[in-house]
């Protein structure tokens, strides 16, 4: 497994830095496209959807995200504003609810909108953060931080962990893993302010503000893909990347922190 799992990282770190720092705006979106496109077919197959009804899933959102990239300099500005309050919404009211409940997806049509609600933002995110290559760095810093949040819950959690913090969906999670995260999110945001590295100046209270809001939403992203498995009665979304299970296993919490964050960061500038 550990052999797995290195090997897939050898292979996926370079195809990712490479697209991330030298690939055109129009091969960055196409990228990332897959990547979103891959996680939603393996949502698609947590939620059960048939072979069938998943393909005509994939062609239609990968047809309407095409539609989009090409018209976007003249799309509706208002459509992109309700994305993302809707978005916005989803991470930070119904997806705790979705968790305390404990709900199933018991309606085709309801997870369709729920995949959309999941991959569409992220997709979008990673298109907006990142109009060219000179903006690597900064979606770079905001990756970074999903990274940071998950190695300190981890490590907390493994040396100091008493409390569970959802026993019944990821038993392995703990309440001193997440205080950790969030103490070592703070510093490495402290840090990006006083080197001037982030795209919107606020005042260092407002930043480490959304720093905890942006910690919080990585595990509860974390939380609720470990739902749907549990829920499935799966234990990875997939197996495509060998030794790390599926596209959706990796980018949890990546969809929810960047989502939330192009909402957060169009709410500032406003």
């Amino acid at each position: 497994m550990l052999k797995q799992r290195i090997l897939t990282a050898l292979v996926l770190l370079p195809l990712m830095i490479g697209m991330l720092f030298w690939a055109d705006s129009s091969l960055w979106a196409a990228f990332s496209g897959l990547i979103a496109l891959l996680a939603l077919w393996e949502y698609a197959r947590i939620i059960h959807m048939s072979p069938l009804q998943n393909t005509f899933y994939l062609l239609i959102t990968a047809s309407i995200g095409i539609l989009f990239y090409l018209q976007q300099p003249t799309f509706s500005t208002i459509l992109l504003q309700v994305i993302q309050i809707t978005s916005l919404l989803f991470w930070l009211l119904v997806v705790p609810l979705w968790l305390k409940y404990k709900w199933k997806i018991k309606s085709k049509f309801v997870g369709t909108i729920i995949g959309w609600v999941l991959m569409v933002p992220f997709w979008l995110a990673l298109v907006n953060l990142r109009p060219d290559a000179n903006s690597a760095w900064a979606l770079l810093a905001i990756m970074a931080l999903v990274w940071i949040a998950d190695i300190a819950a981890y490590c907390c959690g493994r040396t100091m962990g008493k409390h569970k913090l959802a026993p019944t969906i990821s038993p392995n999670k703990s309440w001193e893993g997440a205080i950790g995260a969030v103490v070592f999110v703070a510093i490495y945001t402290f840090i990006l302010q006083q080197q001037h590295w982030l795209p919107v100046a606020l005042p260092l209270w407002q930043t480490l503000l959304i720093a905890l809001i942006l910690t919080i939403v990585s595990i509860v992203g974390d939380l609720l893909e470990s739902w749907l498995k549990r829920a499935a009665g799966i234990k990875d979304s997939s197996q495509l990347l060998p030794g790390h299970g599926g596209v959706f296993d990796r980018v949890d919490s990546m969809i929810s922190v960047l989502s939330v964050y192009v909402a957060l960061h169009w709410l500032a500038l406003l």
